[in-house]
């Protein structure tokens, strides 16, 4: 009897210290940590909006974020590093149409398209503001196109973050409608545009307003000439929508940005993620960091809603894209 007492007792320790192990390991799996993949330089509106999610993700998660930059080919470097990534849900996207839908109709050499990425969804949606260098001879849109017809031996230039960014289509969209040559100055990213707006070398550009844009403006070392939404946001009441003047009506143009992760992420992990945005979204110090950023956070969506709503603006932007003629290079 004692024989089987001991037995018994070993029997239930080993399976205690079996169960503690599982336990144990479940826990450091669920702490490594994850990565937020910025398809931008570190300084950027985009490095921002991932510095003010990663941690309450995380913590809504129960595992580390990390943020990562990674810069170039507008975008899809980093967006191709996802996909190559294991579809485990610890290789985190923070996307927009720059990168996963506009890149691969600008860049021959860029392989992805925008249907081997799930939106888990949205951040935030940016305003996007025309900003010119301080001493530029226009205050207005409809002043920097009438300036730009007088110089038509000397276009006046604009920076954007690459060829077939969502900056210089727009610019360009803008230049066709209007019947004016300007010169495109392409950038790794917008912190270098508008380092160089400031520094008086290139004229203006289309750019999502920034804190960092602000103060530059308040100081006297550029301007910000208009709004580029419908309306005016109530986040920038004090600059004029460019649809409000003569030549540019109808201009409505806004950016959003997601959580994004690979097409083939098992949908448990998608709903984890799914959840943890849900979470944040509804925190108020994130949505007063996400405004002070010009970004109105975006609102509870399904899953399934954000999906309609990605593919619906995969097929807006691809217009746009044949509408002004943008050709892979």
């Amino acid at each position: 009897m004692e024989n089987f007492r001991t037995h018994r007792r070993a029997v239930l320790a080993l399976a205690a210290a079996t169960a503690l192990c599982g336990m144990t390991s479940a826990a450091q799996a669920q702490e490594k940590p994850a990565t937020l993949l910025v398809p931008y330089p570190a300084g950027g509106p985009s490095d921002a909006i991932a510095r003010i999610v990663n941690t309450p993700l995380g913590k809504a998660l129960g595992q580390q974020v990390i943020v990562d930059n990674l810069g170039g080919v507008s975008g899809a470097l980093a967006a191709q590093k996802v996909l190559a990534a294991p579809a485990d849900g610890r290789m985190l996207f923070q996307g927009s149409p720059n990168e996963v839908i506009l890149s691969p109709l600008a860049n021959a050499a860029v392989k992805l398209k925008a249907e081997d990425f799930t939106l888990v969804h949205p951040i935030g949606n940016a305003v996007l503001v025309l900003v010119a260098r301080k001493d530029l001879p226009a205050n207005s849109a409809d002043e920097l196109i009438e300036l730009a017809r007088k110089r038509k031996d000397k276009p006046l230039t604009y920076g954007s973050v690459g060829i077939g960014s969502l900056y210089h289509f727009i610019v360009e969209d803008m230049a066709r409608h209007s019947s004016v040559a300007l010169q495109h100055v392409p950038y790794k990213g917008n912190a270098p545009v508008l380092q160089d707006i400031g520094g008086g070398m290139v004229d203006f550009a289309v750019l999502v307003y920034s804190a960092a844009m602000g103060a530059l403006a308040e100081q006297g070392k550029l301007k910000v000439i208009g709004q580029l939404g419908a309306r005016r946001s109530e986040l920038l009441p004090s600059v004029p929508a460019v649809a409000e003047g003569r030549l540019l009506k109808g201009t409505d143009y806004t950016i959003w940005s997601g959580l994004m992760v690979r097409r083939d992420t098992p949908a448990p992990v998608v709903e984890k993620l799914h959840k943890g945005m849900l979470a944040l979204l509804q925190e108020p110090e994130v949505r007063r960091q996400l405004a002070a950023q010009s970004q109105t956070a975006a609102p509870p969506t399904p899953l399934a809603e954000s999906a309609r709503f990605f593919e619906a603006e995969t097929a807006r932007y691809r217009r746009i894209a044949r509408d002004i003629n943008l050709q892979a290079q």
